[in-house]
């Protein structure tokens, strides 16, 4: 339920004050509801995380269902070590199926038990996998001890690659489990329910999750195997990739196999390429003992995605898929190990993202391509510490500020339209030089549904500082209603934000039931005030606040 705070100077005319103009002179932002930009694509709705097991423990069944409500279309979930060996136990990157193994003659053995559990958790939510073909079962893997990695925060990357890694000993059987787990979805869920989800290979095969001589020409070979199951299994599935952790020439080449290589599978030209996907993050750092976020790079490396579609004329109009789109890479690192991720509790993880996913719209509209969805790669974690600072939307079953911006992304609908401002960047310059100095990127993302417009604000900044902020004044015209009534949503360093009523109870270490009603309330997304009437002569209003550092508003009109 979304709490109501007590209301702010309100006035019902053209010029409604959420709070009282302060000096400077405002920034203002000037959204018009009758210019359409192209429309509102539900990008935001998907999330991915390693541990697969996290989605069948309580604290994960409770925040799927708290992310498949704040969205009115399914919610698109990717996860890694679906097809990997083990009991089912989670730990940090790592969880387990045991949906392969092999008798004493060699034969293969099938269990669907633990990804049917995980898939129905989904499924039951209404929301869809983005279904990961990996990681390599033990009896099939070309280097089966040691299989399970002992990765912790802190030690090196390098620890990950064991047994789970390698490539497959056996192709005829590694593409017949495949095929075998496809026509099972089939028969659990329904032709029509599977043709709605994504397959993929593998995850990063460029980065630190192949092991082998010519990680490239066999990633190919393994995609195109992998490809040849599935669509034998249903020729109507949806495959695509590469997943690669950056789009250079791994990536590029890829792209050149997929359309005019020889298939590895089947001899013929080319393989299956129902979607294009690889991942873009940034690069915080921590800079005289603050954070600084680096919006560039992740800015940067999401234009050179798009770049290698665009390059493509084969590719126009393919779904594009940003498999993890993030502020940096490693969402098991806490911030106990990675100060640079300190970030992640508060405020400015909640900025960035309305920030960011923003400028997703605009980078993908400037190089012509369809991006259909950018992975947030953030969940939960089981049995860590209360607010360790891990990159989650919630912590021991509490959600974070972040997830209410998703809330308010769940409440934007219809199609965007266009937003002008006098101190808002674009995301070329953020490209070029981040969001440093002494200004803020104050801007808005607005959208026109059926009955009502919502214009969503931020104050952002790459450095990690709460001050007052800045007056904004949100100048909107084209509203097709004499009426409409007006409701402000807020996430800021004391609204919707449960990290900052932990600290205020002296952040415990163990909360007791009623502190952690206390917080749970806390971190429900909070409206400012009653719903408001306001007229709106010739179309146009004008509404005011003052929005602080790193806050993000929504600001509703209905009627």
């Amino acid at each position: 339920m979304k709490r109501l705070l007590p209301a702010l100077c309100l006035a019902a005319s053209t010029h409604l004050s959420l709070a009282a103009p302060a000096s400077p002179a405002p920034v203002k932002l000037t959204i018009n509801a009758a210019q359409v930009k192209g429309p509102m694509t539900p990008i935001w709705a998907w999330f991915g995380y390693d541990e697969p097991n996290y989605t069948t423990a309580p604290n994960g069944k409770k925040l799927l269902g708290e992310i498949a409500a704040l969205s009115p279309v399914p919610v698109y979930v990717r996860a890694h070590n679906l097809m990997t060996s083990g009991d089912g136990s989670y730990a940090l990157k790592w969880g387990s199926t045991g949906m392969y193994s092999e008798d004493q003659d060699g034969k293969p053995v099938y269990n669907w038990t633990i990804v049917d559990q995980i898939f129905d958790t989904y499924v039951e939510r209404k929301m869809k996998p983005l279904a990961q073909i990996g990681f390599m079962p033990q009896a099939l893997s070309q280097r089966p001890q040691p299989y399970q990695h002992q990765w912790k925060p802190g030690t090196p990357y390098q620890d990950i690659m064991t047994g789970w890694a390698t490539l497959p000993n056996d192709y005829a059987k590694w593409s017949e489990l495949i095929y075998q787990w496809v026509k099972h979805c089939v028969a659990r869920y329904g032709q029509q329910e599977v043709e709605s989800w994504y397959w993929e290979v593998w995850n990063e095969p460029d980065g630190h999750y192949l092991i082998a001589a010519d990680p490239k020409q066999e990633y190919f070979k393994m995609y195109d195997y992998a490809a040849d199951a599935v669509k034998r299994a249903l020729p109507t599935a949806r495959m695509g990739g590469p997943h690669t952790a950056g789009a250079g020439r791994f990536m590029d080449e890829f792209l050149q196999h997929a359309l005019h290589g020889k298939n590895f599978a089947t001899g013929k030209t080319g393989s299956p390429l129902d979607f294009v996907a690889f991942h873009a993050k940034g690069a915080p750092k921590v800079v005289d003992g603050k954070v600084q976020m680096g919006m560039n790079t992740h800015f940067k490396r999401l234009d050179e995605g798009f770049a290698l579609v665009e390059k493509y004329p084969q590719l126009k109009g393919v779904p594009v898929i940003i498999g993890e789109s993030d502020p940096e890479g490693c969402a098991a690192c806490g911030m106990q190990t990675n100060p640079e991720n300190a970030y992640r509790n508060g405020t400015l993880y909640s900025s960035y993202t309305a920030a960011s996913i923003a400028r997703e719209f605009d980078l993908a509209g400037q190089r012509g391509v369809n991006l259909i969805g950018a992975v947030n790669w953030s969940f939960e974690f089981e049995d860590q510490p209360w607010f360790a600072g891990f990159r989650d939307l919630a912590t021991n079953g509490v959600n974070k500020p972040v997830l209410n911006v998703f809330r308010m992304f769940g409440m934007m609908h219809g199609d965007r339209v266009a937003v002008g401002g006098d101190q808002a960047y674009d995301a070329a310059r953020i490209m070029a030089e981040g969001v440093r100095g002494t200004r803020n990127d104050i801007n808005a993302l607005a959208t026109r549904g059926q009955r009502s417009i919502a214009v969503m604000v931020w104050n952002y900044h790459d450095d990690d500082v709460i001050d007052a902020g800045s007056p904004v004044e949100l100048q909107i015209a084209g509203i097709p209603a004499k009426q409409v009534q007006v409701r402000h949503y807020r996430v800021d360093h004391d609204t919707s934000n449960s990290y900052s009523a932990w600290k205020r109870m002296g952040s415990p270490a163990t909360p007791s039931p009623a502190q952690i009603a206390t917080l749970q309330q806390a971190s429900e997304l909070a409206q400012l005030g009653k719903a408001t009437p306001l007229k709106t002569p010739g179309g146009k209003a004008t509404i005011r606040m003052q929005l602080p550092r790193q806050a993000v508003s929504l600001v509703t009109l209905s009627y």
